[in-house]
């Protein structure tokens, strides 16, 4: 990898998909970079899957490819789980702002987390480069060019027209938070119980007086798993990562029980463990992530989706065979997503401009592969790829040296580990309680550089 020595830097015709926090940031950077940048959004507003609405799908485990899709995955009482000093764009703070609904928490709502992103659009001019309503339905490489075809509403509401154009690269930026991933349970088909994908939850009424089984360990199932507890008459929650004899009362509820993972479900209603307690339940919730899906892409196989992981891509962003043309933000998760979707975009757009210069295809698939064999080698399954956990500080500061700008300030990242602790350690109050002062006086000095 380098740094091209080249004065005149190439001006680039690139679609993006997607108007969330990922493509935002990312037209933002590539126009800055001298690009000509059009943004395609299916929905009729910015903010992707932090736009709320009430409104879930037709098959509740999202499993039926007819139904009708909902973007969102949101909830209605959902608070962000990172302090807004860490979580937001590296020179565009998130900081509370006057105007009414505001919400000045450090740990604030999704309503919150939207208007700072409208905010942004706003700043930076984004909103005039997004064609709203405008659904991408295939990308493929035609003549060295990517063709992109879009179904977009007619104003009159007669149908859809679809249109096709050309552009030197696309990058991706539909996020990851809308296909639900299904825990396989033997013998699910025989329980006469219903399920429910979280993607499908927004509020706790219809667990009112059930015994609910919840699957799941993530930051979304503790939320749902206390939520739930207040009108259920049981909780249990079945998790991978906790021992096959596990089985405790939680602290928090006093009707809330960790287990073990499920062992099988039975056509009298009937779950059992892996722990060997058995529960008669009458609703099993899913919270058990999420899929990696780019329907509209047309490589030949050459970019697939295997087991969630995304590849072969080099540094979770460029598939070597089609580099730098096309690109991907926002796929690694178990970080700090804004400013990452920033740093990769930054990267993105220098490579367009020929700023820097990647390495060859074959070095690019190089490393891939020695990447992949690391983690097989390491125990690490091939569906956490894209989890980037400890290697999140390392992996940002190479992209920020390539891109010879500021990687994480160091109270950012304490700041997320910190919550991470707190998370396992004090799940219902740790957006309320803390002791981080030091950090966010940090965090106040840098932001005073843009505010």
């Amino acid at each position: 990898m380098q740094t091209s020595n080249t004065t005149s830097l190439t001006s680039r015709h690139v679609a993006v998909i997607g108007a969330g926090a990922a493509g935002l940031v990312a037209a933002r950077e590539l126009r800055r970079e001298g690009h000509q940048v059009v943004v395609f959004e299916k929905d009729s507003q910015i903010g992707g899957t932090w736009v709320y609405t009430p409104q879930v799908e037709t098959d509740p485990l999202g499993l039926d490819p007819a139904r009708h899709i909902v973007h969102t995955s949101l909830y209605k009482s959902l608070r962000t789980n990172l302090p807004r000093e860490s979580m937001g764009f590296m020179d565009y703070p998130f900081v509370t702002r006057a105007g009414e609904g505001s919400d000045p928490r450090r740990f604030p709502g999704h309503a919150e987390v939207l208007k700072y992103l409208q905010d942004f659009a706003r700043e930076f001019g984004i909103e005039e480069m997004v064609r709203f309503e405008c659904e991408v339905v295939s990308v493929e490489m035609v003549d060295k060019k990517l063709k992109v075809k879009c179904k977009r509403m007619r104003p009159d509401g007669g149908g859809d027209d679809l249109l096709d154009e050309v552009f030197d690269a696309v990058v991706v930026c539909n996020g990851h938070f809308t296909q639900p991933r299904i825990a396989e349970i033997p013998g699910i088909n025989l329980w006469p119980g219903k399920q429910i994908h979280s993607h499908n939850y927004r509020t706790p009424e219809f667990f009112k007086d059930k015994v609910v089984i919840l699957i799941g360990s993530s930051a979304s199932a503790i939320d749902l798993s206390l939520e739930i507890g207040g009108i259920a008459k049981e909780v249990h929650i079945a998790s991978r990562s906790v021992a096959d004899d596990t089985y405790e009362k939680r602290a928090e509820c006093d009707n809330i029980w960790l287990h073990s993972m499920i062992k099988s479900a039975h056509k009298d209603g009937s779950v059992a463990f892996r722990d060997g307690n058995t529960i008669v339940a009458d609703i099993i919730l899913h919270c058990t992530g999420y899929k990696y899906c780019f329907p509209f892409l047309k490589t030949n196989g050459i970019v697939t989706v295997d087991d969630n992981r995304v590849g072969p891509l080099y540094k979770h962003v460029f598939p070597p065979i089609f580099a730098p043309q096309l690109s991907f933000v926002g796929l690694p998760y178990r970080n700090l997503p804004f400013p990452i979707f920033e740093i990769q975009s930054k990267w993105i757009s220098s490579v367009l401009s020929d700023r820097i210069v990647l390495p060859s295809q074959e070095d690019m698939m190089e490393d891939v592969n020695t990447f992949y064999s690391t983690l097989e080698d390491s125990g690490v399954p091939k569906h956490h790829t894209h989890n980037m956990g400890d290697r999140m500080i390392d992996y940002n500061a190479w992209v920020a040296s390539l891109c010879q700008c500021p990687c994480f300030e160091e109270w950012r990242v304490q700041m997320f580990y910190e919550t991470a602790k707190r998370l396992n350690t004090n799940p219902k109050t740790f957006r309320d309680e803390w002791e981080d002062d030091n950090l966010v006086l940090q965090a106040c000095e840098d932001f005073s550089k843009y505010i």
